[in-house]
């Protein structure tokens, strides 16, 4: 592991890429190694018994994806709720390649006021890093970019599961070079 949790008592964790089913338990020892208590979504078909219990321990709560459940707005009452809350996020929303991250994560930190805390799982070095905290702008569209740069294909486990920002990619706004 690189890095430790920024000293905030409220931020939204994100990592990626999440291109294999291997990703959940490391993030889960590495949440234990740095005693990070971290809540999280995950689909509702992984909440069966007998794991039910464990993953809620655990911090998870289930969703139905593709059902519109306000989930943003959630997230951003709880954390005008709570003096400390992590919520954290696999931006991509399932290991198979997407061109486009879901912007979910994005709209609860700049709701809340909370910044970003992006985490890598390279792979390729067999590293998690916890990265510093990205505050979050009036212009989510850069904010997004700028955090996707991050991340790059040959860090996943399986890198042709990750789409990286194409390199030709410019800031919103920017005048083409």
């Amino acid at each position: 592991m690189e890095g430790l949790p920024p000293e905030l008592p409220r931020f939204v964790l994100i990592v990626a890429p999440h291109t294999s089913n291997w990703d959940f338990p490391v993030c889960v020892l590495a949440m234990f190694a740095v005693r990070l208590h971290i809540s999280w979504l995950g689909k509702h078909s992984l909440f069966r018994f007998p794991v039910t219990g464990l993953l809620r321990w655990l911090g998870g709560e289930p969703v139905q994806r593709g059902v519109a459940q306000g989930l943003v707005e959630q997230a951003i009452a709880t954390f005008q709720t709570r003096s400390q809350w992590v919520f954290g996020v696999a931006p991509e929303g399932t290991r198979r390649p997407v061109p486009d991250w879901k912007t979910g994560f994005l709209r609860v930190a700049a709701g809340a006021g909370v910044p970003v805390v992006p985490v890598t799982l390279d792979w390729s070095r067999r590293v998690l890093s916890i990265l510093p905290p990205v505050p979050t702008t009036a212009d989510l569209d850069a904010d997004l970019l700028r955090i996707r740069r991050l991340y790059r294909s040959s860090m996943a486990r399986r890198p042709a599961g990750f789409v990286e920002v194409p390199a030709g990619a410019m800031e919103p706004g920017s005048p083409p070079g």
